[in-house]
């Protein structure tokens, strides 16, 4: 059986990781995979990225294969407008350039079309392959834009109505819709007008050949990422225009580092975990550090992390630069433990993947991370933008060793036993041998609910 796993963004985000790891482990579940996805030069390189992760078709941005993705986020000057803002000859010139994209990749000869997001791609795929049944992949972000419309939307969402309609439509004509935890099924219910016994609930996972707990020489890992080839950056600078002391690296090694991975988006609050150390470092008994691992090359919004720290006059707060995700087995392995103040990640794959490493988060009780982290028990959860609760947090972290341990060998073990890719893919697998068999019921009238 073949499946075509279409994005239409570049890789740069959680949906990204998701798409090779399921790439990787369909095919031992009887699934063959052609991903399709957006491409840009660099870290969004598509071939590099989904590199061995089954037939790669990859739709180049900057050699014209289609007009750069719009986003799902309101981002000023950001060169990826929101879906919102975007008028009907924009978004024919999207769905023409996707047609002819999933005209290359064979979309019709496929089985099953597993389309990330609700985007143009699925307005392409209706026009190009309208006989082969559609599994949809929420990621969350699709559902904010809708609540803030549902909110009433900004006056330069100019069209956001019309994107509204769009996006319960292409639901609608979805077989099923994965979704990533419980809490999103009536919420995707309620927003895109489909019944809840359509969705599935699959949470994104990790790889346990790749994370586990492993050692790590965390002097000289901390020495090269953040001395020797360092690739953090500051605002209109180049990767590796910041750098830390050999000296300043080798403290990170000897202390209890706290780890963030992620963009530098405003909904990741940042600024706010600076902050919040900056508070902690006062009431610390036990040397610690916070490194920032991320931030995409050029990309963040409101205050960035170097102006924060500049302010705040932090201490022993480090940018670690965009990695690749190879690599972040050794970053969690040389951490103690993961912190993630964002205030609406809808599910936290970060979090998971620290727990397969052992890591007890610090995470924010909402949303994904809400379901994920069990307070007192594999971590510690807070209330959003409370930077004191976050600090709070940080200082038993950081000196209660026992307790940080503790957790976090309940961490490692839940993460095994419920997010683990190989059973995860399973599940899905499961879904699509469903859908396929369903496509003459769905002919018949019947429709994907039953």
């Amino acid at each position: 059986m073949r499946v075509l796993s279409g994005l239409m963004f570049f890789p740069r985000g959680g949906s990204a990781h998701v798409a090779r790891a399921l790439a990787r482990h369909l095919p031992a579940h009887g699934w063959d995979v052609t991903l399709l996805s957006g491409s840009t030069s660099g870290h969004g390189d598509a071939r590099r990225f989904y590199a061995g992760a089954g037939d790669v078709h990859a739709v180049d941005f900057a050699a014209g294969d289609a007009p750069l993705h719009p986003s799902y986020e309101d981002r000023p000057g950001a060169p990826d407008p929101i879906f919102a803002s975007l008028d009907q000859a924009t978004f024919e010139r999207h769905v023409g350039a996707w047609a002819r994209a999933l005209q290359r990749a064979g979309a019709a000869e496929h089985d099953v079309l597993h389309l990330h997001h609700l985007t143009p791609l699925n307005e392409a795929a209706e026009l190009v392959a309208p006989d082969v049944p559609t599994v949809g992949h929420l990621h969350g972000t699709e559902l904010l834009m809708l609540e803030e419309i549902a909110r009433g939307a900004p006056a330069s969402w100019r069209h956001a109505d019309e994107w509204a309609e769009r996006l319960r439509r292409w639901a609608q004509e979805c077989e099923r819709l994965v979704v990533l935890t419980r809490g999103h099924v009536q919420r995707a219910a309620d927003l895109l007008d489909v019944e809840p016994e359509r969705c599935v609930v699959a949470p994104n996972g990790f790889d346990p050949d790749e994370l586990d707990r492993r050692p790590v020489d965390r002097v000289a890992h901390w020495r090269r990422v953040l001395h020797e080839d360092p690739r953090g950056w500051a605002p209109g600078q180049p990767e590796g225009s910041v750098r830390a002391s050999r000296r300043e690296a080798a403290r990170v090694a000897k202390s209890v580092v706290l780890l963030y991975v992620g963009r530098f988006t405003a909904v990741k609050r940042v600024p706010l975990m600076v902050k919040a150390f900056t508070h902690a470092s006062s009431r610390f008994r036990t040397p610690a550090s916070l490194v920032l691992l991320g931030g995409h090359p050029g990309e963040w919004e409101g205050e960035h992390p170097v102006e924060t720290i500049r302010r705040c006059r932090a201490k022993h707060v480090h940018l670690a630069g965009w990695h690749g995700h190879d690599e972040l087995s050794d970053f969690l392995n040389a951490s103690d433990a993961l912190v993630l103040a964002s205030v609406r990640e809808q599910f936290g794959a970060v979090v998971v993947e620290g727990m397969a490493c052992g890591l007890p988060p610090i995470a924010v009780d909402r949303h994904g991370p809400a379901e994920v982290v069990m307070d007192g028990h594999t971590g510690w959860l807070v209330e959003p933008d409370d930077a004191g609760a976050l600090a709070d947090a940080m200082v038993q972290a950081v000196d209660r060793e026992d307790e940080r341990r503790r957790r976090g060998a309940n961490a490692y073990a839940m993460a095994r036993e419920r997010w683990s890719w190989p059973a995860l893919s399973g599940r899905l697998a499961e879904v699509f041998d469903e859908v396929a068999g369903l496509e003459g019921v769905r002919m018949a009238g019947f429709g994907a609910a039953g």
